[in-house]
């Protein structure tokens, strides 16, 4: 039976969902207008294929596509991650459902998926009355409707969380997700890209995919600043406004941009492995002197012009896309900075090769 939340707000398992989409009422509660699903799988199909005796009259009226979401949840999701509305078929009921890829392991990236799900729950809310269910209704739908609470009533991950077990005592977000909630808390309730937070965040979830085995292909990397912004199809008004205004890191020998101060990634300097609490590697870049006890580099995120990391090689060096000067190196394992910190995954700029250009 689905647990209510607060007006409007309900969380459940796919069981009850599919009675939903099925009958159009569970258990005499015919309330629900809305369905979010956090499945592993996007697709309608994944009720009958879960329940091969289960037909469900439902029909897909239409594909959202990621161009199709805010700005703020584009950045992680690739195309074939597609979000359904569909359309009940039976009686005269009609629900609107919204669907997201998600598993229940600690490695999922469910962060860059809150913001479009906490946009539908508020939205639903205000149209009828909402549906948030995972498969058993304890760990992903929990987190989802863990971050609308924290987001919605200015609410701790903890406190949140309490409040959500006041309603269904049985929710428990997989660690992973929690720690998520925290970033999200942390960065004030929303996905901010520009933080250093999720900056971090992503950097960990592209080296686990470089180390399973995942190509790192361009769309993962971050836009090429040296492209000029009228040529790009990919650069928003946001970021033509930002481009103009931030520091710039161009190439010494030929001035190209290579940087701007929005892909630098921030470390904590002199804390050694302390700073990224990841995967270190003994043997980091041998350019490296770490008895220096300031910065002699810069550290990016992996952007579009870096040919050698889109290929996929573990490590590296990073030259100037037009003039093929040396600027820094690579390296998925991590490189000690020379202030002492060890930065995993590391895309690193010496700072004897690039000019930095004031705002």
């Amino acid at each position: 039976m689905p647990y209510l939340v607060r007006e409007n707000l309900f969380i459940s398992n796919i069981n009850d969902a599919a009675e939903i989409l099925q009958n159009g009422t569970v258990h005499n509660n015919n309330n629900i207008t809305h369905i979010l699903s956090v499945l592993s799988s996007a697709s309608i199909s994944f009720f009958s294929e879960w329940r091969s005796t289960f037909s469900i009259p439902v029909k897909e009226i239409s594909k959202l596509h990621v161009t199709d979401l805010p700005s703020a949840s584009k950045f992680a999701l690739s195309p074939d991650k597609l979000l359904y509305s569909l359309e009940y078929a039976g009686k005269d009921l009609k629900l609107v459902r919204m669907a997201i890829p998600l598993k229940d392991t600690e490695n999922e990236n469910l962060l860059d998926y809150l913001q479009v799900c906490i946009d539908f729950i508020d939205r639903s809310r205000k149209e009828g009355s909402v549906l948030v269910h995972c498969f058993a209704g304890v760990s992903r739908s929990a987190a989802i409707i863990t971050a609308y609470l924290m987001r919605s009533e200015n609410l701790s991950q903890e406190d949140a969380l309490e409040s959500l077990r006041q309603s269904c005592e049985f929710v428990c977000p997989n660690d992973g997700f929690l720690e998520q909630l925290k970033m999200f808390e942390e960065m004030g309730f929303k996905v901010d890209q520009s933080s250093s937070i999720y900056k971090r965040f992503r950097l960990k979830i592209l080296g686990e995919n470089h180390f399973s085995g995942l190509r790192i292909d361009s769309s993962k990397l971050g836009a090429d600043p040296g492209v000029p912004v009228e040529s790009s199809s990919e650069v928003d008004e946001a970021t033509k406004v930002k481009s103009n205004s931030s520091p710039t890191y161009r190439c010494k020998k030929c001035r190209r941009i290579v940087a701007l101060q929005e892909h630098v990634v921030d470390h904590i300097p002199g804390e050694g492995e302390t700073s990224f609490g990841w995967q270190k590697r003994r043997s980091g870049n041998p350019f490296n002197k770490s008895n220096e006890s300031e910065c002699s580099s810069i550290f990016i995120e992996p952007l579009r012009w870096m040919k050698a990391v889109e290929e996929g090689a573990l490590e590296g060096k990073l030259s100037c896309a037009h003039c093929d000067a040396r600027l820094g190196y690579f390296n998925w394992a991590g490189i000690q900075c020379s202030c002492g910190s060890w930065i995993t995954p590391a895309f690193q700029l010496h700072k004897s090769r690039v000019d930095i250009s004031p705002v």
